[in-house]
Order: structure tokens, then sequence, then C-alpha cells
């Protein structure tokens, strides 16, 4: 997600040796200024950085050491303003939210993300379809909701988004609902009419927090339109959307300062589960390429249930493993979100994500294939993968429309791959996997 910065990062680090002098430290400012411009981050911000990275590593000794430690710590100072992180519950339920910002940056996208986020977490959500304005918003909602199975309230019988906003409230209150997530209307420009709507929206919703989603493909007018919206409604906090688009990234390091309001959430891609927290210390860690172990283990922890990963963890080491706990670890990793999102967080990995830019687990067509193989099986042949003799490969090979030595090839790779889990499950397993990652060329070891 932050390839561009974290290059321009990492580039101008490795300018630096262990212990340098003052030409060094200007070729390595020089570098991250001329990357970070490039990379489209406001330049007050990129000369504030530069100054303060100066003053800070000549006060303590020009070396690698001491100009890493300058450097997070000024863009921890950069991204940390004041404000809630993530996403903050009201003392007392329903929290509710009012979803604004400009036609087409993303709005009820978002809306949608954020409520399979919250869900995810267990969490009753209603979402509230108050963009009365574009025709397709409410569809575009119906359809969402019922992707991720949330419930949606919206009323035909009126145009009133102030008369919808009451009765959704009231509803939440009655129905215990934990969250209610408006999405309110945009338009193309910031005008007085758009304003006036969402002051008499945000009147009658009583919201806890206000979020404007930013479309991050908009550079630098991204900041000057939340600026806008914060001057004449009032917001709590960003999200960026569309931060996987044709963006530099550069926005995101400048955005929280400028208008001084935090950068909540980052909506990373395409699919609901897209949508990721923004903790300044730890995209500090991931914009200098040190990765976000922490963040990984939260979206593993909320696809994978404990009891379910216990149970398969049993039968990975009695070689047990079969089709069926291979299609529900599928649907968990999709819970987790895009490939490449989660390459990022791993140090080191960083520009692994580059080569998975294109990667989908869902609709990957090698994927696809072993989904068809394992659907054409019968339901003994999922749970005894040693029952697939030569006549049933034929049979589930005409299944699937596939050829028998594809299928043998699928099968094989799944015996290696079960093989291989087991294998990692023993005393020894930490201390494999990281011989393998040697053997093919990874760097270092993996963190315990």
């Amino acid at each position: 997600m932050f390839d561009t910065l974290t290059s321009s990062f990492t580039a101008a680090i490795k300018k630096i040796r262990t212990f340098d002098d003052e030409k060094s430290l200007t070729k390595a400012l020089n570098e991250l200024k001329k990357s970070l411009l490039k990379a489209d981050v406001n330049h007050k911000v990129v000369k504030e950085l530069i100054a303060r990275v100066h003053t800070e590593t000549k006060a303590n000794g020009i070396g690698k050491d001491q100009f890493l430690d300058a450097l997070r710590a000024t863009l921890y100072e950069l991204l940390e303003i004041g404000g809630n992180r993530g996403f903050t519950f009201a003392p007392n339920p329903p929290t509710v939210i009012l979803m604004t910002g400009l036609q087409g940056s993303g709005k009820t996208t978002t809306t949608g993300k954020l409520a399979n986020y919250l869900k995810n977490k267990q969490k009753k959500v209603l979402v509230v379809a108050a963009d009365l304005q574009r025709l397709a918003a409410v569809e575009q909602l119906r359809q969402i909701t019922a992707q991720i199975e949330v419930e949606l309230y919206e009323d035909e019988n009126t145009k009133n988004p102030v008369e919808v906003v009451k009765a959704a409230v009231a509803k939440a209150k009655d129905g215990i609902y934990d969250v209610v997530l408006i999405d309110t209307a945009g338009r193309l420009a910031i005008d007085d009419k758009l304003m006036d709507e969402l002051k008499a929206v945000k009147k009658a919703a009583k919201p806890d927090e206000i979020y404007y989603v930013a479309d991050s493909l908009t550079g630098q007018d991204a900041i000057r339109t939340a600026t806008s919206f914060k001057e004449k409604i009032g917001i709590d906090g960003v999200i960026l959307s569309k931060y996987d688009g044709d963006s530099k990234g550069g926005v995101a390091l400048g955005l929280s300062s400028q208008v001084q309001v935090p950068l909540r959430f980052i909506g990373s891609g395409e699919k609901m589960e897209d949508l990721e927290v923004f903790l300044p210390d730890r995209i500090v860690n991931r914009l200098m390429g040190f990765g976000d172990i922490e963040g990984l283990a939260e979206k593993t922890a909320s696809a994978i249930d404990e009891k379910q990963a216990k149970r398969l963890t049993q039968k990975i080491k009695k070689g047990k493993f079969n089709y069926n706990d291979f299609l529900e670890q599928m649907e968990s990793m999709k819970k987790m979100g895009s490939m490449k999102s989660l390459m990022g967080m791993i140090p080191g990995m960083g520009n692994m994500s580059k080569a998975l830019k294109d990667f989908d687990m869902e609709n990957s067509g090698e994927l696809k294939n072993i989904k068809s193989m394992v659907s054409s099986m019968t339901k003994k042949e999922r749970e005894n993968p040693d029952l697939l003799n030569n006549s049933r490969k034929q049979r589930i090979a005409k299944g699937c429309g596939l050829t028998q030595v594809e299928i043998n090839k699928m099968i094989k790779q799944f015996k290696n791959a079960g093989k291989m889990a087991k294998r990692f499950s023993g005393k020894n397993g930490m201390k494999d996997l990281q011989a393998m990652m040697g053997q093919m060329g990874g760097a270092g070891t993996i963190p315990r």
C-alpha cells in the first residue's frame, strides 16, 4: 500500500553509513526530498520533515542509526495529530457515524467496508441510505449490505433524508444496535445546497462522530476539500479511499497535519475487506520497511477462529488435513484482504507486494481450478484424499472441465503442502521455516 513512499525512505537510508559526514547526510536528504515531492507529498510538509531530520541527526552524531531515529520520530510527529484512532465507540450505544464526502469519492463503498469491518468485530450494524440525491446510491447500498450480510435501513416513500435518519436512529435504539452508519449525499463540488442538507441531517442524527471520505486519487485537492468540510460541517476524522489506484501516496503523509484531524482508515482495494486502521506508530514502521506484525496478527485473529485453528493444527499434526479443511482456510484467508496488503505487513517482504499487485486470491486462475476440482469430489473424497484412484480422478477431471494431468498436478501440490504444514507444526517448525526461506533466497530470519 505504501510502496512509493517506502521506496523513498529506503533509498535515502541506504545513502548513510554507520558513521558518516555532513556531505553524505546532505545527499541522503536531497534524495529523500526529491522522492517525496515526486510522490505528491505537500512541499511544506517535505520542507518541515527534511529540516527536522537534518537538525536531529546532526545533534546526535551523523550515522545510520541516528538518521533512522530522527526520521522515525519526525514521521510519527507528522502523523500523530490529536483525536481518536481507528473506530471509537460511544459510551452508550448505538454509536452514530455520519459518512460525508463529495460524489465519486467512494463514500458509499467505504460505508460498506466500515460496516464489514465492524461486523467482523461482532458488532450489530445498521447502515442508513440517506443519500437520496444520487439515483444509484440506495441500490448500491442494497447490493453491498446484502453481500456483507449487514442490515440496511431505507425508505422509498420519502425524498427527505432528515426523515430517513430520524426513523433509522429510533429503530437502532429500539433494536439494540451497536453502530449506525449514515451514508449521506455528495455532490461534484462543495456548494451551499449540499452543506445545508448535511447540516440538517447532522442536527437530526446527532452523530457521535463525522467521517469525511477523501479520494486519494485527487492528490492535494483531497486535503483542500477535507479542510472545507471541517470548517463548514465539522469532521472528526478522514478515511482515505482508492489508495490502491494510481495515487502516488503522498497525500496520506501530510493529510493529518494539514487538516488537523486524524486519518482514521485507508481503503486499499476494491473488496469489502480492504480497509485498514491508520495507526501512526504502525504506519511509520511500514513506511520505513519494517512491516506491521501487530496489524497482521490482528487481521489473522479476526479472520481465523481460535477453536477452529486449534482443531486444524491437531489434524495437520496427525496428517489428516483434507480438502474440506483447505476450502475452509481459503474462505478465512479471503476475509484478511488482498495478498498484496498482507505482504506489506511482513518485515522485509514489502518488495514482494509489487509482484502481487494483480494477484487476487478469490479470482486467481489456479485457485479457481482447485476450488472447481474440490467441488467435483464426493463428500468422502474430500474427507479422505487417499481414495483418489485413477478412475475417480478421471471422473473429477470431466466434472470440472480440466485434464487429468492438471488434476494429478494439483493433488500432488496438495499432498506436498500437507507434508510441509505437518513439518512446520512440530517443535522445530520455526527453524524449518527459516531454513526454507533461506533456500528460497529470503533475507534474514522470520521474526519470533
